[in-house]
C-alpha cells in the first residue's frame, strides 16, 4: 500500500498545553518583594523602552515596552471628518481606540472590542484631549490607535503614555505631553508600576484599603488631565496615590523626552554648510 507523504502523523500520545502555562497570576504574594525584585512602598516603576516612527503608513507612530507590557500605537490625521453634520464645527475631534490582541492575555481574546476596551478607549481619550489643541484643527479629526501586543500589568497608564509620545511624532500640536502612571493599594502596602499578576491578585482578604489607581499627568503644567480609580479606598490613602503617580511620571519623564528628541533628530535634515 503507499504512503501518503502528504499527510503529518501526529503522536501516539500527547500531554495537555495547560501543564506548560505559567502560574496563575492571581497567586501572587501581596507582602513581602516583588516578584520582578522591586520594591514596595516606593515609587519603583519598570524600566521602559520607547522608540518612535515605527510604523511608515501612520502620521505618527510609538511602540513602549515596561517589563512583559508590550504596547503600539499609531495616528492618523488630521483629516476630514466623516460626520455631516459636523461640518462647521471650530474644534478637531479626537478619537480614540484602545484594543487587546487576542495573544496579549493569559486567555486568548478576540479582535472584536469589548465592553472593558471600550471602557478603557474613553479613558485613554479623556486623558489625551485636554492635552491636544483641538482648536488648530478645525473641521478635522485625529485617531488614535492603541494596540496592546502583550498585557504584563498597568495597560491604561502605558497606553496613554505611549498615545501621546505617537501625537508628537505625528507633529500635533499639544500644550504638553501626557504620561501615565499606575499604583495598586492593599491593606497598608501599594506597588507602583503593577504587573499583571500583582493587578489580578488576590490581595488581603477583608481589607477596606485596597484597589487601583491610574492618573494621566501633563509634566511641564503640573495638571492632571485624567484619572481612573476601582476598589475602596480611604480618601487620604487615595489622595497619597495620587501624590505617588505623579512622581512615577516624572521619573519616566526623562525616558521619553530622549526618546522623542532622538525621533526629531532622525527626521531632521542636516544642518547645511556655509
Amino acid at each position: 500500500m503507499p504512503t501518503d507523504t502528504k499527510r503529518v502523523r501526529g503522536p501516539e500520545a500527547s500531554q495537555s498545553p495547560s501543564l506548560f502555562a505559567c502560574a496563575p497570576a492571581a497567586l501572587a504574594p501581596s507582602r513581602g518583594p516583588r516578584a520582578d525584585g522591586r520594591q514596595r512602598d516606593q515609587v519603583d516603576v519598570r524600566p521602559v523602552f520607547v522608540r518612535c516612527g515605527l510604523v511608515s503608513q501612520a502620521k505618527g507612530s510609538a511602540y513602549i515596552e515596561a517589563g512583559n507590557t508590550k504596547l503600539m500605537c499609531c495616528v492618523y490625521g488630521p483629516r476630514e471628518t466623516e460626520r455631516k453634520d459636523e461640518t462647521n464645527m471650530k474644534c478637531g475631534r479626537l478619537m480614540a481606540d484602545m484594543r487587546f490582541a487576542p495573544f496579549s492575555c493569559l486567555e486568548r481574546g478576540s479582535w472584536i472590542q469589548g465592553s472593558h476596551e471600550k471602557d478603557l478607549s474613553l479613558m485613554l481619550h479623556e486623558s489625551l484631549q485636554p492635552a491636544v489643541c483641538l482648536h488648530k484643527y478645525p473641521r478635522a479629526q485625529i485617531e488614535v490607535n492603541v494596540m496592546v501586543l502583550e498585557n504584563g500589568g498597568s495597560a491604561l497608564a502605558h497606553a496613554v503614555t505611549c498615545a501621546s509620545l505617537a501625537l508628537a511624532d505625528a507633529g500635533i500640536e499639544m500644550y504638553d505631553l501626557v504620561l501615565g502612571c499606575s499604583m495598586r493599594q492593599d491593606g497598608t502596602s501599594y506597588a507602583v508600576d503593577p504587573s499583571y499578576a500583582e493587578e489580578s491578585g488576590c490581595g488581603s482578604v477583608g481589607s477596606d484599603n485596597r484597589g487601583g489607581l491610574t492618573v494621566a499627568f501633563l509634566p511641564s503644567l503640573n495638571q492632571i488631565s485624567g484619572l481612573q480609580s476601582d476598589g475602596e479606598m480611604a480618601e487620604e490613602t487615595l489622595t497619597a496615590g495620587v501624590r505617588t503617580c505623579i512622581e512615577g511620571c516624572y521619573k519616566l519623564y526623562p525616558v521619553i523626552q530622549q526618546a522623542l528628541s532622538k525621533a526629531v533628530r532622525r527626521v531632521a535634515p542636516p544642518p547645511s554648510e556655509s
